[in-house]
């Protein structure tokens, strides 16, 4: 590899990153499947397994504290079973839950997977409406303000659940005391104004979105006009677009710098890849690495997690065996 992994590991280990976003518990049952049921033409799934990870924002935060960094997350969870559970697969990957993230009047969001010999045969959602997830821009600065005094950087993961919004942005922007770095991994949708993040890290049907252009009828995805006017738009010093199979496209101040291959070996499952580019783009950049070196570093991570089943992350020594 021609980039620095062993000194990204290292540099960056212990760098103090914030985590603000939604999160979600991702539950999972695991089964099997020999016969359609009488009722109706779906699968009868026998039960052999269930278990539980951290989704959403509280995912960018495991692998954060799976690459090493000392993290602190804020996501609005609900004081129940679920959100007692996610706490505790929080505190296990050794990641704080900042102090007003957990409430009677919310209920946690919980999305369970039915796993049938590999394959998703459905999800179910439970999750009541954004109004339960928001916080006030005072209280948010409240809750923030401590954390951020001390952060080498601040992750917004949006899932448009509720938290994050053109206010609860304009408010963490607006902190006296806060680091230089400011990533967020947006959902786009109107009304949600992005701008004066140093880092976005959209898909590309996201980033279309964010440009305001349509889905090309030849397929071939137009990098110059996507960073063109993402930048007009929102004017993020960094722009990272997540292309699948097509690999990352890097751009700084509105111009197209290159395009990464992807290094995925095997995709077993692409859950969660989004977050994990977020956390390690985020841990390289913390310490000061380039853009190029950050994406390269993301991009092996990914090609770890989309190489197992199920929601995952990537640790050290994962990524050093991964990319000999």
């Amino acid at each position: 590899m021609k980039f620095p992994i062993d000194e990204i590991l290292r540099a960056a280990a212990g760098r103090r990153i914030a985590v603000v976003g939604d999160s979600m518990l991702d539950a999972y049952v695991w089964g099997d499947a020999s016969r359609l049921s009488p009722e109706a033409p779906v699968p009868v799934v026998r039960v052999g397994r269930e278990t539980a990870v951290a989704g959403g924002a509280a995912n960018v935060a495991v692998n954060l504290a799976a690459l090493g960094a000392d993290v602190s997350l804020f996501s609005p969870v609900g004081d129940d079973e679920a959100g007692a559970r996610l706490a505790e697969l929080l505190s296990a990957r050794g990641v704080r839950l900042v102090p007003g993230s957990v409430s009677p009047e919310r209920a946690t969001i919980v999305k369970t997977r039915v796993v049938c010999r590999r394959q998703q045969v459905c999800r179910l959602d439970r999750e009541g409406p954004p109004s339960a997830y928001a916080v006030p821009d005072s209280r948010l600065v409240e809750f923030l303000a401590p954390v951020a005094r001390d952060a080498d950087a601040i992750v917004l993961s949006d899932y448009a659940k509720g938290l994050i919004s053109t206010e609860s942005i304009r408010a963490v922007l607006a902190l006296p005391e806060r680091p230089g770095l400011v990533a967020l991994d947006p959902k786009p949708r109107p009304g949600v104004d992005y701008s004066g993040v140093s880092l976005m890290t959209p898909n590309r049907a996201e980033a279309l979105r964010l440009a305001g252009l349509d889905e090309p009828s030849d397929g071939v995805f137009p990098a110059e006009a996507v960073c063109r006017a993402i930048h007009e738009k929102f004017a993020p010093r960094l722009l990272v677009v997540t292309l699948g199979p097509d690999g990352m496209l890097l751009s700084e101040g509105g111009r197209a710098l290159e395009r990464i291959p992807t290094f995925a070996r095997e995709v077993f499952d692409v859950s969660g890849a989004g977050d994990t580019v977020m956390a390690a783009l985020a841990f390289a950049l913390s310490a000061g690495f380039s853009l190029p070196d950050a994406a390269r570093f993301a991009n092996v991570a990914a090609g770890v997690v989309v190489g197992r089943l199920g929601t995952a992350v990537a640790t050290p020594d994962d990524i050093r065996a991964f990319a000999r």
